[in-house]
């Protein structure tokens, strides 16, 4: 067994790259250690973690409700597959439903494999409940999309690092442009269109914001051709945005969310942060009439419902409750917004900044194809945040949701430091 702690972290990394598949260009920090909005690394340098794994860990690293939950568990029973019924699965799927307002989930273990599950049940509702011939069902995507890596989600990506190489691809696809209502009204007008498949915020874009009006219109035009809505949230979900989800909208729940949506999806795809960045859960909602389109056989993951994925969801929806998060992301992502505002007022360096909640990113003044933001983001690490840019010349910045205003503030002043001194 390989002692990590009594290795460096160059010796990590070369090991990593010695044995390991070079599908990833990490930022070059080795971790070893989280605590809330915290993580160390081998040599015990303490880092505020502006990135929270993509927000899978919105409720901090290594919360302990979760990690409790987590244990306890994992001393009882941990997984039955779907062979058997178990005893925490039925009461999560109650308590996940009542807490979405949703009548049915499929619980699933990552992103990807939610929406492949989110695409294929669409497909099935269309030629059962539709009426579309056989093979012709078609899905609509939003240019710029991120929805994983896997063969069926990167036949609708355009960009070139996803789909290179990877043909053929998925045929039944159609893609439009982003924000674009135009678009999705001409679209529609094919009655073979089962659905629409959208992130509320772009986050892998680059955090891209849409109009307002965007989802409400979405929702609307989808409902009049009998399209399914389908609402990608593995990202923007679980408080990230300000809200429980960033369909929300302009909701006026205080604490606890009343599912009173103003965009209600057909179909909720969520991830990441369901667990706390603690152990993969996923899950795709719908109501009866679409989600019992699947049958026995039809579909399913050994992994996906398991014991211990369930109870560590559960405590981790119930601290999102507890801790006012989505309340916390709203307040601190203005102060956020406000002060990088101000470094865009008086550096060259960064055009605009946008986002949502604790959702946000800085667009660098450079090229896509430069190095800026990559250097920029070393440059931060090298001052104690860790941060990855998207795109090229974005940075995005999700830290965890349990920042306090004063760390936040703290933040702020390491990326105005690092900018303000940075040398092209």
């Amino acid at each position: 067994m390989i002692e990590n702690r009594r290795m460096t972290s160059q010796e990590l990394m070369a090991l990593e790259d010695r044995y390991g598949a070079h599908n990833y260009h990490p930022l070059p920090v080795v971790l070893s250690k989280g605590k809330g909005v915290y993580v160390w690394d081998a040599e015990g340098k303490k880092y505020f973690d502006f990135l929270s794994a993509y927000s899978a860990v919105n409720q901090g690293h290594c919360h302990p409700r979760i990690i409790d939950a987590l244990t306890q568990q994992a001393q009882e029973l941990t997984l039955t597959s779907r062979a058997f019924y178990n005893d925490q699965l039925g009461v999560y799927e109650k308590f996940l439903t009542n807490y979405f307002g949703y009548e049915k989930v499929l619980p699933m273990n990552t992103g990807v494999e939610a929406v492949e599950t989110a695409l294929k049940l669409c497909r099935k509702w269309a030629y059962t409940k539709k009426g579309i011939p056989e093979n012709k069902a078609k899905i609509i995507f939003a240019s710029g999309n991120f929805h994983g890596r896997t063969m069926a989600v990167i036949s609708a990506s355009v960009d070139p690092d996803s789909t290179k190489g990877f043909g053929p691809y998925m045929p039944g696809y159609e893609i439009i442009p982003y924000n674009d209502l135009e678009a999705l009204k001409l679209s529609l007008e094919d009655p073979n269109v089962a659905g629409f498949i959208v992130e509320p915020i772009q986050g892998e874009a680059g955090v891209v914001v849409p109009d307002a009006n965007y989802l409400p219109e979405v929702k609307r035009m989808c409902k009049e051709k009998n399209v399914l809505f389908i609402a990608d949230e593995v990202q923007t979900g679980i408080a990230r945005t300000g809200r429980l989800l960033a369909t929300c909208g302009n909701c006026t729940c205080a604490g606890k969310c009343e599912n009173n949506y103003e965009t209600r999806a057909d179909i909720l795809v969520l991830g990441k942060a369901i667990s706390g960045g603690v152990f993969p859960v996923s899950a795709v909602l719908a109501d009866d009439d679409i989600m019992l389109c699947i049958k026995p056989g039809e579909h399913g993951s050994t992994f996906g419902g398991n014991p211990l994925a369930c109870a560590v969801a559960t405590t981790a929806l119930q601290v999102i409750d507890d801790e006012g998060l989505s309340q916390n992301a709203e307040k601190l992502g203005i102060v956020f917004r406000n002060r990088m505002q101000q470094l865009v007022d008086k550096s060259d360096l960064v055009n605009l900044v946008r986002g949502k909640g604790l959702l946000n990113a800085i667009v660098i003044n450079d090229t896509e194809d430069s190095k800026t933001a990559w250097n920029i983001c070393v440059n931060l690490k090298e001052n104690g945040l860790l941060a990855k840019p998207t795109h090229g010349n974005i940075i995005r910045f999700a830290p965890p949701l349990v920042m306090t205003e004063e760390e936040i503030h703290q933040c702020c002043d390491i990326i105005e430091k690092t900018i303000l001194e940075f040398q092209i």
